[in-house]
């Protein structure tokens, strides 16, 4: 489920597509419901995730979902909803600053899920600082004339492989923390990894080439 169909939520939606996620197990959700193919007031880029079905509501989006992403705006998801999805479930919630969902209040509702937000001051911080510069100057390295969907793929592997290694002592110190690896709470580097510009632009740009 998907709650926010602008251009962040449809570009999201298109990204994992083209990752292998089938767009038949998407629900997309704006300000007036769930897209379906009953309104009438849908744009050609919302025409695109229309599907046929009786769910209506966020709240109807929720039940047994999997993951939900959030690009909306503050407080829209409540515990309840939290509590209807499938087991482990895991909601980016990333709407900045005050995410859809609080961290407190997910893991208040429910213990399996992973969470993640726009925000620094949380854990997994999926935010966009983490894929501007370095796939921009991926694209600059490579001389690129456009960015293309195989260049932000391969940005969003490097940052995944990031993550599964060892942290080095200097983002421990720069986070006041003792230990970080892996996990329900660490799945993205930290944004003053320093490891991100040595890895992600070149990885952008043998995508480009």
């Amino acid at each position: 489920t998907c709650l926010g169909a602008g251009a962040a939520g449809l570009a999201c939606m298109r990204l994992l597509i083209a990752m292998g996620a089938r767009k038949e197990n998407m629900t997309l959700v704006d300000s007036k419901g769930v897209i379906h193919s009953g309104r009438t007031d849908l744009n050609a880029h919302k025409q695109e995730f229309a599907k046929t079905t009786d769910m209506r509501t966020l709240a109807d989006a929720m039940k047994g979902a999997d993951v939900f992403i959030g690009v909306s705006g503050p407080n829209l998801v409540s515990q309840d909803m939290v509590k209807s999805m499938a087991a482990r479930p895991i909601l980016f919630a990333m709407a900045n600053p005050d995410p859809e969902i609080s961290p407190a209040d997910v893991h208040a509702a429910r213990d399996d899920a992973l969470m993640a937000t726009g925000r620094s001051d949380y854990p997994n911080q999926v935010n966009n600082v983490l894929g501007f510069p370095y796939i921009f100057k991926g694209t600059f390295d490579a001389r690129a004339k456009a960015i293309t969907q195989p260049m932000m793929i391969a940005a969003a592997k490097a940052l995944a492989e990031l993550a599964r290694e060892p942290v080095p002592a200097e983002v421990l110190e720069a986070y006041k923390l003792d230990k970080l690896e892996f996990g329900r709470d660490y799945i993205i580097p930290k944004p003053f990894d320093h490891r991100l510009i040595e890895r992600i632009p070149p990885a952008v740009a043998a995508a480009a080439k």
